[in-house]
């Protein structure tokens, strides 16, 4: 594939990634089950050796250039050898998709179909797909469109979908936190928690993605410079540093 490595990811192993930074990946543990946030804006399942990711967006930039919008066409390239190096980092027995793999049906290239049909091989496990909104006028060879669906203690869905007695993983939201103010304003993604719903969003791991402030109240771990920090230990020595209606004085917003 033009612009992603072509190295298969490799068999399983045991589920602790070689030379890990002690930033690249923060403990999340749930109702006696352990996961890891990942800096690189994954969820990791030790327990299934799963790999989680929404909001990839692929062909986005192709489908802007079909609109008259110029936009470069690297993006797809940094997304997919983005997901690359995390199935060579962690080995994982299955990668599932959140929803919006795609942008839309002008950018899912002849291109784009090939390299979807060799990913699998490349990840060196299967690829799942779980429909999003971006997903549902066009169809990938191989990789069906699966419901929200339960998978052990995980509700995995595109868009928010809780339910009684399951940690709902979804994408869909983009979910970003804001710092600075009018110029020096910058956009971070991050995880955004939801206790009262036990619902967990994901950052959106398309290279080519915009984001939005989560808007209820939540835990947040904020991606930068591949690290992942709480927020709470961003917004401790600086209380004013955010805007937008964004609380400072803990780890939630």
């Amino acid at each position: 594939m033009d612009g992603v490595s072509t190295e298969a990811a490799g068999g399983p192993s045991d589920a602790q990634p070689a030379g890990s930074e002690p930033t690249a990946q923060a403990p999340f543990p749930w109702r006696g089950h352990s996961f890891e946030l990942l800096a690189a804006r994954a969820l990791w399942d030790p327990a299934r050796a799963l790999l989680l990711v929404a909001d990839l967006h692929l062909g986005k930039a192709e489908s802007f250039q079909a609109r008259g919008i110029p936009l470069p066409s690297d993006g797809d390239a940094e997304t997919l050898n983005a997901l690359l190096q995390l199935a060579h980092r962690w080995h994982p027995r299955q990668v599932i998709v959140l929803g919006d793999l795609v942008h839309d049906r002008l950018g899912l290239t002849e291109d784009l179909r090939q390299k979807l049909a060799a990913l699998p091989a490349l990840l060196g496990c299967p690829l799942r797909l779980i429909g999003g909104n971006h997903d549902r006028d066009h169809w990938h060879e191989g990789l069906p469109q699966e419901p929200p669906q339960a998978l052990g203690p995980l509700w995995l869905s595109h868009g928010p979908d809780p339910r009684a007695g399951l940690l709902n993983v979804c994408g869909h939201l983009h979910p970003v936190v804001q710092l600075g103010r009018r110029a020096d304003r910058l956009r971070l993604p991050c995880f955004a928690f939801d206790p009262q719903r036990d619902q967990l969003v994901l950052p959106a791991f398309g290279a080519l993605t915009g984001g939005h402030p989560y808007p209820r109240p939540a835990d947040l771990w904020v991606v930068a410079e591949g690290a992942i920090v709480p927020w709470s230990a961003l917004s401790r020595p600086a209380r004013s540093i955010s805007s937008n209606g964004i609380r400072t004085g803990g780890g939630r917003v």
